[in-house]
């Protein structure tokens, strides 16, 4: 990372920073150029290994991508705001955000009602009644992530 004055390393800090995201967006290998989309996310965590679950529809261009490579990055940041300085001339954006890779894995029938609470528990609906007839229109996955940074970019004193 260039501006190492930035970088987050402690892994409880990330993990906070990733509580803080609503959406995470995820790029898998689409030959020439790569395939993004914005997920809303859940996320769970177990001795250090971060498990980010998603949802879709049971087809798409996302699974078949899964299929021919299941490596993928993914992307979020949270705490925008727009500082600028008029006297200086000049302004700058706070953020924080986390980047990563590690690999895809879609989840059977039996593992999708404990994923789809997960992702509810991350939007703080920990006991939301969801409707289980859409489960069978429902694919759902997980990035299981093996490499993970986040930067911090706050005016001074405002972590």
């Amino acid at each position: 990372m260039r501006r190492s004055d930035r970088e987050v390393k402690d892994f409880q800090e990330i993990i906070t920073i990733m509580e803080q995201c609503d959406v995470c967006r995820i790029a898998f290998n689409n030959g020439s150029y790569p395939y993004i989309l914005p997920l809303n996310f859940g996320m769970k965590v177990i001795d250090h290994v971060i498990e980010l679950y998603f949802h879709g529809a049971v087809e798409g261009t996302k699974y078949d991508l899964i299929k021919k490579d299941n490596r993928a990055s993914f992307e979020m940041d949270c705490g925008h705001n727009l500082v600028t300085e008029i006297d200086r001339g000049s302004c700058t954006m706070e953020y924080k955000s986390v980047i990563g890779q590690g690999h895809m894995e879609i989840l059977s029938d039996d593992e999708k009602y404990d994923a789809l609470c997960i992702l509810m528990e991350h939007y703080h609906q920990k006991e939301f009644p969801f409707n289980k007839a859409v489960m069978p229109q429902t694919k759902v996955f997980k990035l299981v992530v093996e490499n993970v940074t986040g930067k911090v970019r706050m005016k001074k004193g405002k972590h």
